[in-house]
């Protein structure tokens, strides 16, 4: 693994890691401020709300404009969205944070992921590539909410208390900011070659049956995941932990 892609992967870990870090203190805080299960269930739907409507925009500006402006993009919106929760620790600003750095995270993981499998250098080396970018999420996923969790349980005067949840994203809007810094020294490639009277349009890999098989599969995956996200702060606050 080359240095470069090293630090792609840690970028996409701590960016990732915020997101992932507000998915458990956001919802965990609505409750805690007597919020219901579908307030909370709300609150988490808003997260992959932004990414839906920001991915295609975001592959073509990508295209166009390579890594570092996307990216620059997605670290000022997950800092900001870090950032207004912890200045105003309530159920609506809980909402745009959750906008914020649930868009950011997926524009981020397009740049990341175009840039690492242009930069890879034939088909072993891309297969490589793509294998340590899927381990960052993993990563994230036990970074952010371990992190925050701690924040929240000792940063405070006592456990659970506003002061910890404060704390905990502002932890959370310093993790892009981090991502921004490994990122800088990363070299820009130049744009993608245009093929002469070709158009290539999304839409047209729906008509593939491989390809919609492969999405439905996707889809299963991710809402199974993401109501195991729902649940588990509800389980976590009814009982007290």
């Amino acid at each position: 693994m080359t240095p470069e892609l090293l630090r792609l992967i840690l970028a996409q870990v701590c960016l990732h890691a915020a997101m992932t870090g507000m998915r458990l203190a956001g919802p965990l805080l609505a409750l805690q401020l007597g919020y219901s299960a579908a307030a909370v269930g709300v609150l988490l739907a808003l997260f992959a709300l932004t990414q839906v409507f920001l991915a295609l925009p975001a592959g073509r500006f990508a295209d166009r404009h390579g890594l570092r402006k996307l990216l620059a993009l997605s670290v000022v919106a997950a800092a900001a969205g870090a950032g207004i929760a912890a200045a105003f620790p309530v159920f609506p600003a809980l909402c745009v944070a959750a906008l914020l750095t649930g868009g950011a995270t997926g524009v981020a993981v397009i740049s990341l992921q175009r840039h690492a499998g242009r930069a890879a250098e034939g088909a072993h080396q891309l297969k490589q590539v793509f294998s340590w970018l899927a381990i960052a999420p993993a990563a994230a996923n036990f970074v952010g909410p371990f992190a925050a969790g701690l924040m929240i349980d000792h940063a405070g005067r006592t456990a659970g208390d506003l002061p910890g949840y404060r704390w905990a994203f502002i932890l959370l809007a310093v993790l892009p900011v981090a991502s921004w810094l490994m990122t800088r020294g990363v070299r820009e490639l130049p744009p993608s070659p245009r093929l002469e009277g070709v158009r290539p349009r999304v839409w047209d890999l729906l008509r593939a049956p491989m390809f919609k098989r492969l999405l439905f599969i996707n889809w299963m995956q991710a809402a199974s995941w993401d109501v195991h996200t729902f649940v588990l702060p509800l389980l976590g606050h009814e009982l007290g932990l």
